[in-house]
């Protein structure tokens, strides 16, 4: 049992810094965000790729942050039933909701993604504007990643309930925030 506590630290951990690594995008999307309102509106000045990096910015913020919401208990869920129960029950539920819901849905979704960052990549696909940024096949590739790293949270969840309905969730730990090293 020791060591799906282990594994469920590891993948912590990972989300954990990809998580707060991808925070700063936040910061990097408002500074940019301000440098395009500026030069639109007070030099009269466009730029498509400050634009179009914005969005990519926006889109790996949501996506490589989704494993780092799940870690912190932070995704929308119904509590009216949840917040209530007694810790083991509320092990049940999130093992079973990762095997019936998360776990298929991030299948599906890898099944269907694949193809479509493959042919991304094939083609190198660019923007469709002239002056665009030419790398939608990486900001594409992120889907990817999105679907791995919520899935592994996924796993680690699942592990922790496992040990929690095991009996041996002391080898879990309190602390909801994994250290970092």
């Amino acid at each position: 049992m020791i060591s799906l506590a282990r594994i469920s630290r590891a993948i912590d951990l990972l989300n954990e810094y990809v998580g707060r690594g991808t925070a700063w995008t936040a910061v990097i999307m408002v500074v940019m965000q301000f440098v395009v309102v500026i030069l639109r509106y007070v030099f009269s000045y466009g730029n498509i790729p400050m634009q179009e990096s914005i969005w990519y910015l926006h889109g790996i913020l949501f996506m490589m942050g989704s494993g780092y919401t799940l870690l912190h208990d932070g995704h929308v869920r119904v509590d009216i039933l949840y917040r209530e129960m007694p810790r083991k029950r509320k092990a049940f539920v999130n093992l079973t909701g990762m095997i019936i819901f998360l776990g298929p849905i991030c299948y599906l979704a890898w099944t269907v993604s694949w193809s479509y960052v493959l042919n991304s990549w094939r083609v190198l696909e660019g923007s469709i504007e002239i002056s665009g940024l030419p790398f939608i096949y990486l900001l594409k590739t992120v889907i990817l990643l999105f679907i791995a790293l919520l899935f592994l949270q996924g796993i680690s969840m699942a592990l922790k309930s496992i040990l929690v309905l095991a009996g041996a969730d002391g080898e879990i730990g309190e602390s909801k925030e994994p250290e970092l090293v």
